[in-house]
């Protein structure tokens, strides 16, 4: 990949370009907010506007509901040879794309797995994403060529390519993502009745679970309502669980707790199957040559 443009200089797509300008390649960069695109350009991540011809990549890095109307009018435009996306949603994109028309044996669907808890150019980070999964969701009729340009996307930011399908991918950044997010939030929002004295107390524990709370609240109602089912599913297995640690915790604070042994058991199982699950993530490993997990390809 010699050429590219990105299409949205928020945090993500302004840490693209400042990756590929460490790397030889000067972004085009488009926004619909020209102001954006010139921030993003004063930090060094490429030049304002589009190409007098078409680039080898267009990185359409806007909110899920906007990815396939954008991918149609700079298909239309000749931006670029070929398209992907980094939304973190990719089945509903994907068939709203197809709906309008748009050429997908040009697109590949892509979602980086790195982020910020802030938003805009000026948190952008040109290692946002060293070491990280970036998913590709190809489609059975997309070109080898582009499906190439988008992993050579992906590596050039430092990233490891992961093939996934993508109801798969939706269901899978359900669990490890969207529904975390929510579920951060409802605890963030538990501290709007907290008094004062109460809130000196907290600790790093406290900000590390609600740290994503702080995110853009417009993109995170795009992102989870372009996944609700995946994400309701999530939620709904979560909220039985909470049922029942709840009804637990009621019994043991009617006496004294040694009185309740069923309570306590359910708390401690509660407990250990959270030691449990989080011992099941995998420790981050540095960018390299792709794996094969569980079905899941993740190309060189």
């Amino acid at each position: 990949m010699r050429s590219a443009a990105v299409v949205g200089t928020g945090l993500i797509g302004t840490s693209i370009a400042l990756a590929l300008r460490g790397r030889g390649v000067t972004p085009h960069l488009l926004d619909a907010d020209p102001q954006a695109a010139r921030l993003a350009a004063d930090l060094g991540a490429g030049v304002v506007g589009a190409p007098r011809t078409p680039v080898d990549l267009a990185v359409i890095a806007v909110p899920p509901q906007h990815v396939a109307s954008v991918l149609k009018e700079h298909q239309l435009s000749g931006l670029a040879h070929d398209f992907t996306d980094v939304a973190s949603v990719k089945a509903r994109p994907r068939r709203e794309a197809a709906a309008l028309g748009c050429d997908l044996t040009r697109y590949v669907g892509g979602h980086p797995m790195g982020g910020r808890e802030v938003s805009g150019p000026l948190a952008a980070q040109g290692d946002l994403f060293q070491g990280r999964p970036w998913v590709l969701t190809p489609g059975a009729d997309v070109r080898e060529r582009t499906v190439d340009r988008a992993r050579a996307l992906a590596e050039l930011c430092g990233a490891r390519p992961v093939l996934m399908e993508p109801d798969r991918h939706d269901r899978a950044v359900a669990l490890v993502s969207h529904a975390p997010h929510l579920v951060s939030s409802l605890l963030a929002a538990r501290l709007l009745d907290g008094e004062e004295a109460q809130l000196r107390l907290a600790g790093q524990g406290l900000r590390d679970v609600t740290r994503v709370a702080a995110g853009d609240v417009d993109l995170w109602t795009d992102i989870l309502g372009s996944n609700a089912a995946a994400v309701a599913d999530v939620l709904a297995e979560f909220a039985l669980e909470l049922g029942s640690v709840v009804d637990a915790l009621r019994e043991l604070g009617e006496s004294a707790p040694e009185r309740h042994p069923a309570g306590r058991a359910r708390l401690a199982a509660a407990l250990t199957r959270g030691v449990r699950g989080r011992a099941r993530l995998p420790a981050r490993t540095p960018a390299g040559p792709g794996l094969r997990l569980s079905g899941v390809a993740a190309g060189n």
